[in-house]
């Protein structure tokens, strides 16, 4: 039987947990999620637990946050002074909002703090951070 390498397209199921227990993500009552090893579309450490898997072997896995989403960078909170936030928006700790960026594309958002003189706003990845298990199962190599 053969096994998974770089260049495949694979099928897998999954679920992916935190150090808790609570489930962040799972492909449960989906269809598998298809994508090509090496083609840097998954974080590194997914692409790493599926690479030499056969069809039908499953695996456990512990991906340390430097091999997931990385670390929560400082340089990615931003503070919005008073006079930037939308009239619209009560901005409350724990509130998502969506911003555009410059080149167009959305990016949420956190509010972590509420101030007096504006808003300090979390861009980092909502999992950047923190170490994540997965259960994956090869379902297909494509």
């Amino acid at each position: 039987m053969s096994k998974a390498k770089s260049g495949d397209k694979v099928k897998v199921h999954y679920k992916g947990t935190l150090k808790d227990g609570s489930v962040f993500d799972s492909s449960e009552g989906r269809e598998p999620l298809e994508f090509e090893l090496g083609a840097g579309n998954m974080i590194v450490g997914f692409e790493k637990a599926v690479l030499g898997l056969e069809v039908g072997e499953q695996v456990k896995v512990e991906i340390p946050a430097d091999e997931a989403y990385g670390s929560k960078r400082d340089d990615m909170m931003i503070e919005v002074p008073k006079e930037q936030v939308p009239a619209d928006i009560k901005p409350e700790k724990g509130m998502q909002l969506m911003l555009q960026q410059p080149n167009g594309s959305p990016l949420q958002v956190i509010v972590t703090e509420v101030k007096a003189e504006g808003i300090v706003l979390d861009a980092n990845h909502p999992l950047a951070g923190k170490d994540l298990i997965f259960d994956i199962e090869l379902v297909e190599i494509v």
